[in-house]
Formats: C-alpha cells, structure tokens, sequence
C-alpha cells in the first residue's frame, strides 16, 4: 500500500492503519494556522531557530586512513549519562539547525550529545576521494563502536535526520546487536528513487538546486585536492540530484549507476529487518518526498514505531506562534527516547 501513484489522501491511510491495528500511529503534530503550508514549514524552521550550543571538535582517524570529525555538545555530561550520537542530512553539519536545536534539547535533559559529520561536511575536505551516501555505514558503525568502547556502561541512542535518517535504517538493518538502545529516523528518503523524481519537480527544484550546488562545491573541492583523478564529466551540465549521483556518488562507491545506488540503498526495504527500538516520523506533505516513502504496514516489525503527520514539511514540525515557534521534535523526540532507557537510569 501507498508505493505508487498518487499520494492517498490521509484520512484513507488513517483508517487502514487502525483496521490492520499496526504500528502506523497518526502523529500528534499538528501545524497551526500560519505555518500549514509545507514550504513554509521546511524554509521557516531554518531561519527562525534560535538555538545554539557550545561544541567541542573530535577528529577520529579511521581505519582506511581517512578521518570524521566528530562535534561534542558542551558542557560534556558525566559518563553514566545517556549519549546519543546525532546523524545530520544532506550537505548538513554542525551548524544545521536542527542539529543545534537538537543538541540543545537532548543537554537540558541531562544528557551527551554528539554529532558524527558525514565525510567532507565538517568543512574540511576529506583525504581520499570517497565521501558518503545514503547507504554508506562503514563510517558510522566504527564511531559506534569505538564510543561503545570509550563508555561500557553508557546507555546509547541515534538520531538521523534525512539522508542521515535513511543511512541509520541501513545500519540498524544490518546490524542487530549494536551498541544502541534506540534509534530516531526523521523525514528520511526510504525511496530514494521516488524521492530523486519528487526534488525535480515544481517548487521543490528550489530544494534541489540548494543542494546540487552545494554538493558541487564539495566536488570540486575534493577533484582540487586530488588533481590526479581523472574524472571525465562537465560539472555545469549536472542539473538534478538523480544527475549528480548517476555521474559521480554512485561510480565513486562502487555502484552501476545511479538506479543501483537507490535500489541497494533505499531504507525502505530493510525496516523488516530492525530489531532495535526506532521511532520514525515521517510528515506526508514532506516536499521531498511522495507517498511511496511510506512503508506497507505489514511490512514493520514491532521494534518499530512509525509516526505519520498530516502536515510536517522537511524536518520542519513547527508549532507555536511566528515569533515565538516551538520545535516538536525537540519535544517528541526526547521524550520518546526517555521512554526507551534501560531501568537503572532513573537512578543515575
């Protein structure tokens, strides 16, 4: 259900959810008056943040001779606090704001936060010519479990956002027994196909051509670095993400092309496969994105938790009033993760 076509409208998903009695949940979000338009959701909670944290800059050398940074939340919490490691989305970094809405979230609840940037958003470009991808989980699973190392006893979490999202489901999906206790996915491209095609039209070009400029500039600056590849294309006649991951992500990171690329990495395929708790929440007017992101219910296991909104945007959720908003995954997210704690942090 919900993979093709046009998207359903709401009320149809809302009554097969409660019928088949599956963990579809219609979200408590709901947008207030001004802010009931997608755009207005997915632009505005960018530039109305106010949130700042104080961070600390890990570099972690990796065992490819490559390196991630990683960004601490300052003040650092005490070892026996949870940790909860933060996955931002495409061309995202430390200053994304809801990275820092996030972190300053997670810290009034006591607890560490740390962001893991993706290879070559950290604002230095990366040793080697391989960045990351939607399913790329190396790099993520080694700061895993080198922080399961680092802090035996620390009850653990992650939050991905967007691609960051889907690259979680990928990790959690192949990875059973890792060192999380919970897991947050949030408006993450599960059809990574559908969702190339829903970018490249109408307004949400807007969206694309952010991303495919940034992403160029990135390029650029790692073909500088490494004038010996030979990369034999023209940056300039790149004009869509589906473009840019046929001509470089996907033959850069061993895939045919770019089709092969979303069909070997698309999350949506793997969710059947998690078996830690994971909360995913998924807005369906989500401007990068079409209803066929949208799981069959009878297709998630019971560690799953999938929260469906009306409204949302892009990593948006905006509540509240224009001058004075709220951010309900800041809300949400952590008291869902509170829920999830082993026993013993009550008494931490």
């Amino acid at each position: 259900m919900f993979r093709s076509g046009g998207a359903p409208p709401l009320t149809q998903a809302y009554s097969y959810v409660h019928s088949q009695k599956v963990m579809i949940h219609p979200s408590q979000f709901q947008s207030p008056w001004w802010a009931r338009n997608p755009h207005v959701q997915t632009i505005f909670a960018k530039y109305l943040h106010r949130n700042r944290i104080k961070h600390r800059r890990e570099r972690l050398e990796l065992p490819d001779g490559d390196f991630v940074d990683l960004a601490w939340g300052q003040p650092e919490q005490s070892d026996n606090k949870p940790l909860v490691v933060l996955f931002h989305g495409l061309e995202g970094c430390i200053e994304s704001h809801y990275i820092q809405g996030m972190m300053t979230a997670l810290h009034q609840q006591g607890w560490q936060a740390v962001l893991m940037h993706f290879r070559g958003c950290s604002g230095e470009p990366n040793r080697y010519m391989q960045a990351y991808h939607s399913g790329a989980i190396e790099d993520p699973h080694y700061v895993l479990s080198l922080l399961r190392q680092r802090y035996p006893g620390r009850p653990m979490a992650a939050i991905g956002y967007s691609l960051g999202g889907n690259m979680l489901v990928n990790y959690l999906a192949a990875h059973p027994r890792s060192p999380l206790c919970a897991a947050a996915v949030i408006s993450a491209p599960l059809q990574l196909s559908a969702c190339a095609e829903r970018i490249n039209s109408g307004f949400s070009r807007c969206y694309q051509s952010y991303l495919l400029n940034r992403m160029i500039d990135n390029w650029q600056q790692r073909l500088r670095r490494h004038p010996r590849h030979q990369w034999q294309g023209d940056l300039n006649r790149i004009k869509s993400l589906r473009e840019f991951d046929d001509k470089i992500t996907a033959p850069i990171h061993g895939f045919s092309d770019a089709e092969d690329y979303y069909q070997r990495c698309s999350g949506l395929y793997k969710l059947a496969q998690i078996s830690t708790p994971t909360l995913v929440i998924h807005a369906a007017d989500d401007p990068f994105m079409n209803d066929a992101v949208i799981p069959d219910a009878s297709d998630l296991p019971p560690s799953i938790t999938y929260e469906l909104s009306r409204t949302g945007g892009h990593v948006g959720f905006l509540q509240g009033l224009p001058w004075r908003p709220d951010y309900w995954l800041e809300c949400r997210v952590p008291q869902w993760l509170a829920q999830q704690w082993p026993p013993y942090l009550e008494n931490a």
